[in-house]
């Protein structure tokens, strides 16, 4: 089986990429450590190219702390753009697939119909922003990729809003949680899964797609299913935005249609509750 490169393993959607690879017997993922897979060494990826040759390289690094962000506007745009820029340079060079993970937040969310591919990106945040301008810097080196753009990532992997609620939910009497921001949660195993399907099929319907669990929901609902899921007994207060002031904006609406990777990327998508129930019980 030719390889195919994982860089970001050590994240959430690396370590799941590790789970999912192990449970379908996938032995052809190579998942580079920190010190060999640093995007922003340019020496350092022309030497894993050379050595694995892949057939396919899957970019799971990118800067993530979206509030943070807003004060280190080049550390986030070095990750996001220019490191996505050296992946997209190296698989044009060797004829290897790009796989890139991006967001929703390069849409405004300011709409109110579930969001296709093709409706216009118009980020509200640095971070949203940096991960807009690596989607765009990837078609001049290779027309071979899948950009996946994907929302509210969790797991029973790193840090996330799952775990956090889950163990907030134990530790205090009363939760208040956002309610006016709507989009869909993702859960990572489902995505790390929808990943090497394309691997898999050796699908080249190359582009971008849309990628999260099935159904809408708000943070509060969210919260609240978790909690239930996971027999935590909270009081749990609906809030709006302007309660809980962030410095980066959050897209207000960014649920995202998945119709294109359902019908080209041939994925069956859970419904979230389902995949949360899952998670839970993994946990």
């Amino acid at each position: 089986m030719s390889s195919t490169l994982v860089f970001g393993a050590s994240g959430q959607l690396g370590q799941c990429l590790k789970h999912v690879a192990a449970e379908r017997n996938n032995t052809g993922l190579v998942f580079l450590p920190e010190e060999e897979a640093n995007i922003l060494d340019m020496g350092m990826l022309q030497k894993a190219f050379e050595q694995y040759k892949p057939a396919y390289c899957i970019n799971c690094a990118a800067y993530t702390a979206v509030d943070k962000a807003e004060d280190e506007v080049d550390i986030a745009r070095k990750v996001n753009k220019d490191g996505a820029e050296n992946l997209a340079k190296m698989c044009g060079e060797y004829g290897t697939t790009l796989i890139h993970i991006s967001t929703d937040f390069v849409f405004a969310g300011t709409g109110n119909q579930p969001l296709v591919e093709t409706d216009e990106a118009a980020p509200i945040s640095v971070y949203g922003l940096t991960k807009l301008e690596g989607e765009q810097v990837i078609p001049p080196h290779t027309n071979q990729y899948f950009i996946l753009r994907t929302s509210w990532l969790y797991s029973e992997y790193a840090n996330n809003f799952v775990k956090t609620m889950l163990r907030f939910g134990r530790e205090r009497e009363e939760m208040r949680v956002i309610w006016d921001q709507t989009g869909t949660p993702t859960y990572a195993i489902d995505l790390a899964g929808c990943i090497l399907t394309i691997i898999e099929s050796e699908n080249q319907q190359y582009g971008i797609y849309h990628y999260s669990n099935e159904g809408v929901t708000s943070w509060y609902d969210f919260a609240h299913a978790i909690f239930e899921l996971g027999n935590v007994t909270v009081r749990t207060v609906p809030i709006r935005t302007t309660e809980y002031p962030t410095k980066a904006t959050r897209p207000a609406y960014s649920v995202m249609d998945k119709t294109k990777a359902k019908t080209q990327l041939g994925v069956a998508i859970p419904h979230w509750r389902d995949s949360l129930k899952v998670c839970i019980g993994r946990l």
